[in-house]
C-alpha cells in the first residue's frame, strides 16, 4: 500500500482535521465509501473482572498463552498490554468507597510508568484507623478494568511504519498486517498509549484488531461477545459516545462524581480514540496517561523546515561555486 509523504500539504490538512475530528479517519485513509466509524466502549464500572474478555481474545485470534503465574501484586498473571496481550484486565484495590476517598488514608505511588505498557499504577494503602476500631464497612474496592489498543483517530504508529504494515481499515480501526511488518519497531515508542509490542522469538509487531475479520462478516468483536456484563459494548461509535454520555450522567446521580469518560473527546492530543472508556478515578491509576498526545503531531512541520533548511544549503552551494569562478 502507497504511503503518502509525511510532509505534503494534502496529508497536512488531513492531519489537522483528524486532530480536530473533523473527518472521519477511513475517508482520510482514502475509502470513499465505508461503513460507520466503529469501536469499543468500556464501562468499567460493571466490569467483573471474570477476563472473559482476555480468554476470548486469545482463542479468536491465536495468542500465545501467558502462563498461569500471578504477578505478585493482584491478581493478574498478564501484566498488561503487549504483542501476547491484546486485552488485559487489570486489578486495582483502593482504600476508598464508591462514593468518595476515605479520611485518614494515604497512598503512596510505586513510581511506575504510566501508559508504558507497565501495569497499573499500584499504590499503598496506610490506614490511619486500625481495622475494626472505627472503620466504616465497604471502605475497600476494586476497581476493574480491561484495556485494549485505542484505535487512535490520529494513530502515530500508522504514521511512521515504513512498509505500510499498519493500516487503516474501512471501520476507521487501526491493523497491523502481520505478513508486511519487517519487525524495524518504529511503532513501539511511537505509541502513546504503550500498546503495540513485538513478539519474542517473532521480532514482527502484533496488537488487537478489533477482530477485523469478524467485523467483515458482521460480527461483533470476540471480546465484546464473551463479555457476561456489558462493561466491553461495541457498535457504531457516534452511539457508543451518546450512550456513554447517558452513563456518566447516571453515575453522577448515584452518588459516583469521580465517574469520568476518557478517550471519548475528538479533541484530545489524538484526536479521540476507537476505543474509549468509563473511569471511576484518575486514568494514571488505571495505567493510562493522563494527556496522551500523538507522538509524530509535529513531523509535517519538521519536514518543512528540513526542506527549507536544504534548499537554503543548495543555494549556498550554487552562489559559492557561481563565486569561485568570477
Amino acid at each position: 500500500m502507497a504511503k503518502a509523504f509525511l510532509g505534503s500539504p494534502v496529508l497536512r490538512v488531513g492531519l489537522d482535521e483528524a486532530l480536530r475530528g473533523d473527518t472521519d479517519p477511513a475517508t482520510l485513509s482514502g475509502h470513499a465509501d465505508h461503513p460507520p466509524r466503529m469501536g469499543f466502549f468500556t464501562d468499567t464500572s460493571v466490569c467483573i473482572g471474570c477476563k472473559a474478555c482476555e480468554v476470548a481474545c486469545k482463542e479468536w485470534n491465536a495468542i500465545p498463552e501467558d502462563g498461569l503465574t500471578l504477578t505478585g501484586m493482584s491478581y493478574d498473571n498478564s501484566v498488561g498490554l503487549g504483542a501476547d496481550t491484546w486485552r488485559h484486565v487489570a486489578f486495582i484495590e483502593q482504600r476508598k468507597p464508591l462514593a468518595g476517598q476515605v479520611a485518614g488514608v494515604h497512598h503512596e505511588p510505586t513510581g511506575q510508568l504510566v501508559g508504558s505498557g507497565t501495569p497499573p499504577e499500584q499504590a499503598t494503602v496506610t490506614p490511619t484507623t486500625p481495622a475494626g476500631d472505627g472503620g466504616e464497612p465497604g471502605d475497600l474496592r476494586w476497581l476493574m478494568s480491561s484495556d485494549v489498543c485505542k484505535h487512535c483517530t490520529h494513530a502515530a504508529c500508522l504514521d511512521v511504519c515504513p512498509t505500510g504494515s499498519l493500516v487503516r481499515t474501512e471501520f476507521g480501526t487501526v491493523i497491523v498486517q502481520e505478513d508486511v511488518c519487517n519487525g524495524c519497531g518504529y511503532c513501539i515508542p511511537a505509541c502513546p498509549y504503550g500498546v503495540i509490542d513485538q513478539r519474542e522469538g517473532d521480532g514482527r509487531a502484533w496488537k488487537c484488531t478489533l477482530c477485523y475479520d469478524r467485523l467483515s462478516v458482521g460480527a461483533e468483536p470476540a471480546c465484546a461477545k464473551a463479555c457476561p456484563t456489558d462493561s466491553i459494548q461495541f457498535g457504531v461509535l457516534d452511539e457508543l459516545r451518546e450512550r456513554a454520555d447517558r452513563r456518566v450522567r447516571q453515575l453522577h446521580e448515584e452518588g459516583l462524581p469521580d465517574a469520568r469518560l476518557y478517550g471519548h473527546d475528538p479533541d484530545d492530543g489524538v484526536g479521540g480514540d476507537g476505543a474509549f472508556f468509563l473511569l471511576l478515578d484518575a486514568p494514571e491509576v488505571y495505567g493510562l496517561p493522563p494527556d496522551p498526545v500523538v507522538s509524530t503531531r509535529d513531523l509535517p512541520d519538521m519536514w518543512k523546515h528540513v526542506g527549507l533548511a536544504a534548499l537554503s544549503l543548495a543555494g549556498m552551494v550554487v552562489g559559492a561555486l557561481f563565486g569561485r569562478r568570477s
